[in-house]
């Protein structure tokens, strides 16, 4: 369960307490909220552990969910303040409080029909996955789709769920052209909605024709899959040949569309990329990367040279190439990148060395873990080390349980809370005396039954 979903369950279910401001907990609280509020007063009431909710105002919203459905019907004749339980009543399972909750709704949805929309749509959502919950939606839908206004509020909501809704039904209605699809597709945070919003403009472009504006548009976009839309949008545009100046894109997606179109126009990808990576006043991070995907194993030189390249994107960059080209077998260069000053190259070295772990220098590594070494040399290090398991990786877990970074910390005090020291005393490298050094050296991880426990499998005395 994500941060943000049990926050809301949180503020629902403080919502509900006994003397608790209902409009105020809920006044910004998202759909999740109303919901867990709902069943938090339900169960409180049910089982007698509380019976009422603050103010008056609150204890009708506490009167709204009560588990006796012919409260919850009576609570209804002046539900006006509190669509949102209104909504949620519309897909009770009681026959009686459903009909009169969806007569309020309907008057709601009459008296203003924008507020209710914008206020209730997420929690419609939410709701229209129960057996009951399909009739709200539709009303919902025969409002939205007839005001504009409302469903652009809607596109822009915070709440996912609710803008895929409203591009959905923006599309249903047909009143967007290629160009601002495309411009929609271009500025939409969410990658979901911008896929809806692309796929939809190059579907325009096929039937009503081109329109290198909104070709454009999709070039310039911030999503991956929005910019590999527009590159393949740029054949039907009679564009072809631009597909070469995305060779080099930040995202293999759209690197891999260009290479599909340079083809398509019956070129070849691989002459650009070698002109890029040998060119030092224009080999780029991506040049390098997009070389090594169209590359040949016997292509592994020119990325060997590219690991003394005085950008550390490029390098790291080829470090990569070359474990994608299964050309990573000079241990000795990539070891000597585990002391590079850029964290990205010591990260993709580091990676290519992981099945060479047991053939690297332990004691080395070892002293790569001391505090005054750099973050990202010392979690280099400590995954080696942790590669090679057994006593090996013992030590180094143990020698991490006090680091200042957060993530090797909660590592290593998982690993030697969990070790098998027993096992280790017959299956590994090792003697009696020097478990005994490791267990005395993680004492502050155990009580002291754990290590009593762990002291007697050892055979040692007290």
């Amino acid at each position: 369960m994500s941060a943000h979903r049990e926050e809301h369950l949180r503020t629902g279910r403080n919502a509900a307490r006994p003397g608790a401001d209902v409009r105020r907990e809920l006044a910004d609280a998202g759909p999740t909220a109303w919901i867990a509020f709902d069943q938090e007063v339900r169960s409180r009431l049910r089982y007698g552990r509380d019976d009422s909710a603050g103010p008056r105002e609150g204890l009708h919203a506490t009167l709204l969910c009560h588990p006796d459905g012919r409260i919850r019907e009576a609570a209804l004749d002046c539900a006006e303040r509190w669509p949102e339980l209104v909504a949620i009543r519309c897909a009770d399972w009681a026959p009686a409080v459903r009909d009169r909750a969806r007569q309020v709704l309907g008057a709601l949805l009459r008296t203003d029909p924008e507020r209710a929309a914008r206020t209730l749509t997420p929690l419609v959502l939410r709701l229209s996955a129960r057996e009951q919950g399909g009739w709200a939606l539709a009303r919902l839908e025969e409002v939205l789709r007839d005001d504009e206004p409302v469903l652009a509020a809607l596109r822009a909501d915070t709440d996912l769920p609710t803008r895929r809704y409203a591009a959905r039904l923006t599309l249903e209605s047909g009143r967007f052209d290629a160009r601002a699809l495309a411009r929609l597709a271009a500025i939409d945070p969410d990658p979901v909605t911008a896929r809806l919003w692309a796929d939809a403009a190059t579907r325009l472009m096929a039937t009503d024709g081109p329109d290198d504006e909104a070709v454009d548009l999709l070039l310039g976009a911030r999503s991956p899959m929005v910019r590999a839309t527009g590159v393949t949008a740029l054949r039907g545009a009679g564009r072809t040949e631009e597909a070469v100046r995305h060779l080099a894109d930040r995202s293999g997606l759209v690197r891999a569309c260009a290479r599909w179109l340079v083809g398509q126009g019956g070129g070849d990808p691989f002459p650009h990329y070698l002109e890029l990576v040998t060119d030092p006043g224009r080999v780029t991070a991506y040049a390098v990367a997009g070389f090594a995907e169209c590359a040949r194993r016997t292509d592994g030189p020119r990325l060997h040279a590219l690991l003394t390249h005085p950008d550390g994107r490029v390098r790291a960059a080829a470090v990569a190439g070359l474990r994608l080209l299964d050309d990573n077998t000079d241990i000795t260069a990539l070891t000597a990148l585990l002391e590079d000053p850029w964290p990205a190259v010591v990260r993709e070295a580091s990676r290519s060395l992981l099945p060479f772990s047991g053939r690297l220098d332990a004691d080395r590594l070892i002293a790569r873990l001391a505090a005054d070494r750099p973050r990202h040399l010392r979690r280099a290090a400590f995954r080696l080390l942790r590669a090679r398991r057994g006593i090996t990786e013992l030590r180094a877990c143990v020698a991490m349980v006090a680091d200042d970074d957060p993530r090797l910390r909660a590592t290593a005090r998982a690993t030697v809370r969990g070790w098998k020291w027993q096992l280790s005393l017959h299956t590994d490298d090792t003697d009696r005396p020097e478990l005994a050094e490791l267990l005395r050296r993680s004492a502050g991880l155990f009580d002291a039954y754990e290590m009593g426990v762990r002291r007697s499998r050892l055979g040692l005395t007290r």
